[in-house]
């Protein structure tokens, strides 16, 4: 699973050609969650803080998320997305 960004001890992951909905994995020391990235759904459970973070970084780049979520669904080389600072 390709990472595509990392802040703040977050790992952003998004698989290559994963199920639908649009989404991409969070790791957090013994936490993993997944996040769909239009809505927000969150799958898992990780500290109130550090979801906080996430959800700060994909309102930043919803965009870009999905414009990876598509190159991924082809099989193609996926971009660093900018982490939150």
């Amino acid at each position: 699973m390709p990472q595509i960004s990392a802040f703040y001890g977050l790992i952003i992951l998004m698989n290559f050609k994963d199920h639908a909905p649009p989404h991409f994995h969070v790791w957090y020391g013994n936490y993993k969650i997944t996040i769909t990235i239009r809505d927000g759904v969150v799958m898992g459970k990780m500290p109130q803080r550090a979801l906080k973070m996430v959800f700060e970084w994909l309102e930043m780049h919803r965009e870009e998320l999905l414009r990876e979520w598509e190159n991924a669904q082809k099989g193609e080389k996926l971009k660093q997305i900018t982490p939150l600072q």
